[in-house]
């Protein structure tokens, strides 16, 4: 054995040390991607506000399941918690279209509506 060699619970310390760090660069990164995000404008517009809200709950819900695979023992529970990040994810998404696309269209009809208010010999198709 090589005299150099630290014993194995310094290694331990400074693995632990390291993923600390580690762990403490993602949570600034985090953190301030979803500043970033927060603060793009909206446009002044319920959809662009709606949109904006969706990215940060979508970077917090990543964060997470960063912060959850760091601590997977091994590889099967790695893809245990991937899996169930996509289930719940394909979930979400499938709330935020529906979400989105009700905005979309309660705005197309406020619009439509505007439209006849000016001009009655518009019609609406329905």
């Amino acid at each position: 054995m090589a005299k150099d060699q630290k014993p194995a619970y310094q290694m331990d310390a400074f693995s632990k040390q390291a993923m600390a760090q580690a762990h403490e660069a993602l949570d600034t990164y985090f953190d301030f991607l979803k500043k970033t995000v927060s603060s793009f404008p909206s446009g002044g517009t319920g959809l662009g506000e709606k949109l904006r809200d969706q990215s940060v709950q979508n970077i917090t819900a990543m964060h997470e399941l960063v912060k959850r695979l760091s601590h997977a023992k091994d590889f099967e529970e790695a893809l245990r918690i991937q899996t169930a990040f996509m289930h719940s994810q394909l979930n979400v998404l499938g709330k935020q279209a529906t979400q989105v696309s009700a905005k979309h269209i309660r705005r197309q009809l406020q619009m439509q509506s505007v439209r006849l208010q000016k001009d009655p010999r518009i019609s609406l198709p329905f």
